[in-house]
């Protein structure tokens, strides 16, 4: 929906996402990953830095107050189950831990207070691929592709924890209408 209507979009969390931490083989070596994210049922709780059941292992690229939540777009999903010829992605494949719909890069803002189950979080920034999403994906060149296709979906920080879960609500709080769009913020980080 056009933003000078003045209404935010529909949204809702279609699935809540969490992993428990594996490993990739690369190079002879084990690489630590919280990247197999899967949909679980009922309410979860939402810390302040993470959801429960969930393993972020690299913290210094993944978590902390601004990364606590990764959101990513379901209406990304049939781009890349064509391009990638694999139609069993499913929620959770970007690693993400709200997989979401009617929260696309050019709607969401840099700051919006986003009210979702009974927790309130804030928008952060615009997710950067790492080569964990290439090894997953089966293609160390795809972590180009999902940059440069600017479906990258954004992080929260939590401002009041609580439970969430599929099927709740995505309402908007509080938003600065002059605040730059994750899709403008993907410009400028990675783009300029």
């Amino acid at each position: 929906m056009p933003e000078s209507s003045g209404r935010w979009p529909a949204a809702r969390l279609l699935s809540v996402n969490v992993a428990a931490e594996r490993v990739f083989r690369l190079h002879q070596a084990d690489v630590p990953t919280g990247i197999f994210k899967e949909p679980v049922s009922g309410r979860v709780k939402l810390t302040a830095l993470t959801l429960a059941g969930d393993v972020q292992v690299d913290r210094r690229v993944h978590g902390g107050p601004d990364q606590a939540v990764y959101v990513y777009p379901s209406e990304h999903y049939p781009h890349f189950q064509q391009r990638l010829e694999r139609a069993d992605l499913s929620a959770g494949f970007f690693g993400e831990n709200f997989t979401t719909e009617g929260l696309l890069e050019d709607a969401v803002r840099v700051g919006d207070v986003l009210g979702v189950g009974s927790a309130l979080v804030l928008v952060t920034k615009p997710r950067s691929p790492c080569f964990k999403m290439g090894l997953k994906a089966g293609s160390a060149r795809f972590v180009k592709e999902l940059l440069e296709s600017r479906r990258l979906g954004f992080y929260l920080r939590v401002l009041q924890e609580g439970e969430v879960g599929a099927g709740d609500s995505i309402r908007v709080v509080s938003r600065d209408p002059q605040a730059p769009t994750i899709a403008d913020d993907i410009e400028r980080r990675y783009f300029r």
